[in-house]
């Protein structure tokens, strides 16, 4: 039988420490989560390797390297307002549930959403809503952060017109070889983004640039 516990601080000790993560809050929100219950009971085994664990549908966990650091660059504060886009089975806002004020937690498929819902029911500052990922959740704007659980093709205009000024959104930008994990920040009416590590990540349904045809 897996030890769970041990699992779950080599993966920490071996693949978020190692990586230049230093946010403690992160760390110990990571150490205290159970990420073998938010994956298939199939998947348990593999719940802590350095992956993206698949849960079915196209849909896969984030690896713990890229979710760390995404929330370490977020720069989290215990008051913050936080848009989980494509939460999954709930994983990460659990995760930010232990740093943030108050998490919503956004999904569109609804059997992913009902097992959120029911992971999360115990934490009384997660709200776990049904919609189109790529249209945010504008009834619970403004948000302070806003973190997307998977890549997009091009930045996501949508969702940062959901930030505060000074709100922060991150994600992985780009679906092949070269794709980077980004960092946007909200200044007034406009929003600048940074690249800040290399990262790869399963493209969230919505996300795909729109085809342009050429005559």
């Amino acid at each position: 039988m897996t030890d769970f516990v041990s699992a779950r601080r080599h993966m920490v000790d071996g693949q978020v420490r190692t990586t230049d993560v230093t946010d403690l809050r992160v760390i110990s929100a990571m150490l205290e989560v159970p990420r073998e219950r938010f994956v298939p009971p199939a998947s348990a085994s593999i719940a802590y390797l350095d992956l993206d664990v698949p849960l079915g549908a196209s849909r896969r966990l984030l690896r713990p390297m890229v979710l760390a650091k995404l929330l370490q660059a977020a720069e989290l504060e215990a008051t913050d307002r936080v848009l989980d886009v494509g939460c999954a089975t709930g994983y990460t806002a659990a995760v930010l549930a232990r740093i943030a004020g108050q998490v919503v937690a956004l999904e569109q498929d609804a059997g992913l959403a009902k097992a959120a819902g029911d992971a999360l029911s115990s934490l009384p500052n997660v709200e776990v809503v049904n919609g189109a990922l790529a249209a945010g959740w504008p009834q619970g704007a403004p948000y302070d952060v806003v973190v997307l659980e998977g890549a997009t093709e091009d930045m996501p205009h949508a969702l940062c017109q959901q930030l505060k000024d000074g709100g922060r959104l991150v994600c992985v930008l780009g679906s092949g070889p070269g794709s980077k994990a980004m960092l946007y920040r909200r200044g007034g009416t406009e929003v600048g983004g940074r690249p800040i590590f290399d990262a790869s990540a399963a493209l969230l349904p919505g996300f795909a640039k729109t085809p342009v045809f050429a005559f």
